[in-house]
């Protein structure tokens, strides 16, 4: 499966001595001698910088609260973040974290859905003689610990999706035989649905956990024919059960098929909603209204969708919403006439939903604007319960974290020698993590305040950072 790699650890002595990383960027440049001694106030590297024969990037520990790796067998572009039995607004260490992945593997045969827990994750420590007032309090000495269970896949999964509950957080996870329910869309065109509520139960509660554990999906979905597809979300929970039981997916051929969940039986819609004219990237349905759902697509358009519409088109949207393809798209669920984009040029746009018309009408102005990465944003997501922040991802090795309630203080611009170096920095961007190859994913864990769980070609990170730690 894969383990926990702490690769900073030989770092944590020799970082002791830095300070805070004032723009916001969580890696410094690690000089190659390790003979000559360490500048005493260190430059912030900034993404895209070049840097010199012997030189690398190593993490600025003092911006990380906690910050661990997992490297897999396989990589898994794809996860989600399922509820635990540890509680709600756990801001202690150690932490935990459960999730569900799916894989793309080599070996076609290979693939599998992974559901993890992760336990005994401590707070950085950057010296031997950290004597952080909540030390005593914390048990951060043990080394992580991963457990997790398999369910073979037929193809790699593009993406992976677990329904939300409509229960309180510090309700827990569903106890079989209640099922709790993840959608994949595999490469191969089919979407599956799988009851991984055994498999999570037998790592939260061992003791009492099943013996037998499924290894088939319940259901098996065949709308989209060979055509795959990365775009997948299931309702959120609004006015009853019933609104939650359904499954949006999007395929290349830019089609979007409704599947409706019942206890026995998942049912396709025949007709598919047909509005985009290129492939699909990504779905969110509305979090405040049941029928009502958003999708982005290839042909550059953000379109707003209704499904008690007969003739399966969009009601609303923005056509050239990016300059190129708009590859992802999360809905606020504070401030739920806010949706957030990222294109394959690299921007971010932040979009107020009261100012879609049709999509031959001109395109509204967006309320936020950024162009900090330099490829393509391939995740964003809204913070659960802070309306103004966000986390994003990009091709360019990034994950990056902002708040749109900054704003520029022209008494704090920098000055001297780094006043030109840092003058294209945003106000917005509080952190940015790197240290990743290939970032593909970045969720928010709903029930640790501030935590950030990415995934990449090369493995997860988990991580707090300092302006999320309080």
């Amino acid at each position: 499966m894969g383990e926990f790699e702490d690769q900073w650890e030989d770092e944590l002595a020799e970082d002791a001595d830095l300070g805070e990383d004032e723009d916001g960027a969580g890696m410094e440049v690690d000089g190659g001698d390790q003979e000559e001694a360490r500048p005493p106030s260190p430059k912030p590297y900034l993404p895209g910088g070049k840097l010199e024969e012997g030189e690398y990037l190593a993490p600025d520990l003092s911006t990380y609260p906690l910050l661990h790796s997992f490297v897999p067998t396989w990589p898994s572009l794809s996860f989600d973040i399922l509820r635990d039995n540890d509680g709600e607004e756990r801001r202690g260490y150690p932490v935990s974290c459960a999730l569900v992945a799916g894989t793309q593997a080599q070996d076609p045969t290979a693939n599998e859905v992974t559901v993890m827990r992760w336990e005994s994750l401590g707070k950085t420590r950057r010296d031997e003689n950290d004597d952080d007032e909540d030390s005593d309090d914390d048990d951060t000495d043990d080394d992580p610990v991963l457990t997790y269970r398999s369910i073979p896949h037929k193809g790699g999964v593009n993406r992976i999706r677990a329904r939300p509950l409509g229960n309180p957080l510090s309700t827990g996870p569903p106890l079989p035989p209640n099922p709790y329910h993840v959608a994949t869309f595999a490469e191969t065109g089919k979407v599956h649905i799988f009851d991984v509520a055994p498999h999570l139960n037998s790592l939260l509660s061992p003791a009492t956990a099943s013996s037998t554990l499924s290894k088939t999906p319940l259901f098996t979905i065949n709308s989209h024919g060979r055509a795959e597809g990365f775009a997948l979300d299931w309702a959120k929970p609004i006015g009853g059960a019933s609104s939650s039981a359904r499954l949006l997916s999007g395929d290349i051929h830019s089609k979007i098929y409704l599947t409706t969940l019942t206890p026995t039986s998942a049912t396709p819609s025949p007709k598919p909603f047909t509005s985009h004219t290129d492939s699909i990237e990504d779905i969110q349905w509305s979090p405040s209204e049941a029928t009502v759902f958003a999708s982005c697509s290839s042909d550059r358009s953000i379109r707003v969708w209704d499904v008690r519409v007969k003739d399966r088109k969009s009601v609303i949207g923005v056509a050239g919403a990016h300059d190129s393809d708009v590859n992802v798209i999360s809905w606020n669920l504070s401030t739920n006439y806010l949706l957030a984009s990222g294109g394959d040029e690299g921007g971010i746009k932040v979009w107020d939903l009261r100012n879609f018309k049709g999509t031959k009408a001109p395109a509204p102005t967006p309320v936020a604007a950024f162009n900090w990465h330099t490829g393509p944003i391939t995740s964003i997501e809204w913070h659960p319960t802070d309306e103004s922040c966000f986390a994003a991802a990009g091709a360019d090795d990034q994950v990056t974290l902002w708040d749109l309630s900054v704003e520029e203080d022209e008494d704090e611009r920098p000055t001297g020698d780094d006043a030109d170096r840092l003058k294209d920095v945003p106000a917005q961007l509080l952190f940015c993590h790197q240290g990743q190859q290939d970032i593909k994913e970045v969720h928010w864990h709903p029930q640790a305040p501030g935590v950030v769980v990415s995934t990449a070609s090369d493995g997860f990170n988990i991580f707090r950072a300092l302006p999320f730690s309080s």
